[in-house]
């Protein structure tokens, strides 16, 4: 997996009103690799000035979907308190066409606007699509660490004493380590991956792991962390103190809930009063998935309530009850599949 790190220094606090800034030129040598990327931003924004920023959001995002190679993009509002950054995720066709983008004066220029309503610092990463990267998992942290000079011997002895100590923390999911580039970002990058914002949190403040980042202090300049939530945390809301599901669990229910609404209402509402009415098929179906996501927001936690045992295992035996729970779950997929195709195999008759 390849990283592009580039690091903004901006105002600690927010200033009391707009003020000029020089952004310096982004120079990217890097040789294009094949396949797609995604680069992740992360940035912070002014208190009050959530809105004013959203609005200037959908404008550079109109005009990245013009750039050359662009194929998509996403935007994650602050999730407070455990996600207070806006993390936006844009996929291009290349590392060429990525870093052509983010050095093109169109975003540039846009970016220049835009300071005046963040704080803090940027931080900007590339990730090829195929490789493992900080979004498959419910939480987690992007750590940036700047090196003093000829230290990378004892730094990376380090490494590995907190790569060890960290894969034994609880809810610990995956864990991706990149040295810097050069001529490009001058971090190393960690990636940490857990399946819930509290033991995440658990180990960032573990006696543990602050003991560790104490005899780091001999050879590092700076370091800093920042959280990414991804997932459907909003549907599975768990008791306090109780891990977040992990990611594949969260999956299977909303799949689970999402198959039987869209057959249901293709069958009684889409075919019969909108496609067969003359209405494009296209339309039929968006129609369809705003029908689905608002019965979802409440089906979802209707299950995730009586699947909580499995969500959330209380017991010993967390791999039988594992087990065990996605195998009801994927038999309720088969009787899902069966009752649908007997009904649709009569109704063709």
């Amino acid at each position: 997996m390849l990283f592009l790190g580039i690091l903004k220094m901006r105002p600690a606090v927010c200033p009391q009103q707009a003020v000029h800034h020089s952004i310096g030129d982004m120079t990217v040598t890097q040789t294009a690799t094949p396949g797609g990327v995604t680069i992740v931003t992360q940035t912070r924004v002014c208190a009050g000035r959530d809105d004013e920023f959203s609005a200037w959001q959908k404008r550079i995002s109109t005009v990245a979907s013009e750039s050359p190679g662009f194929i998509e993009q996403t935007v994650m509002p602050p999730n407070p308190p455990a996600q207070i950054d806006w993390v936006i995720l844009q996929r291009f066709v290349s590392l060429e066409a990525a870093t052509s983008w983010l050095n093109s004066k169109e975003r540039l220029a846009m970016i220049e606007h835009a300071l005046p309503m963040l704080v803090g610092q940027d931080d900007i990463h590339i990730l090829k699509d195929n490789a493992v990267g900080v979004l498959p998992s419910p939480v987690s942290a992007v750590i940036a660490m700047k090196l003093k000079p000829d230290v990378e011997a004892q730094f990376r002895a380090w490494e590995q004493k907190i790569a060890i100590a960290q894969s034994k923390a609880k809810g610990f999911q995956g864990y991706r380590f990149e040295p810097p580039i050069p001529g490009v970002q001058d971090s190393w990058l960690a990636i940490l991956r857990f399946d819930s914002d509290v033991n995440l949190q658990v180990w960032m403040n573990s006696p543990e792991r602050l003991a560790l980042l104490k005899e780091a202090e001999p050879f590092t300049e700076e370091s800093h962390a920042r959280i990414v939530r991804t997932g459907f945390d909003q549907w599975f809301k768990m008791a306090e103190g109780t891990p977040q599901p992990a990611a594949w669990k969260m999956n299977m229910l909303v799949l689970m809930m999402l198959y039987p609404v869209v057959f249901i209402f293709g069958v009684l509402v889409q075919t019969p009063f909108l496609t067969n009415k003359g209405m494009p098929f296209w339309l039929a179906l968006f129609i369809s998935q705003i029908f689905s996501v608002i019965v979802l927001d409440r089906l979802v936690p209707w299950s995730a309530r009586r699947f909580d045992w499995w969500l959330s295992p209380r017991s010993p035996s967390v791999a039988r009850i594992n087990l065990i729970g996605a195998g009801v779950v994927t038999g309720l997929y088969a009787v899902c599949l069966l009752a649908f195709g007997a009904y649709s195999t009569w109704l063709a008759r």
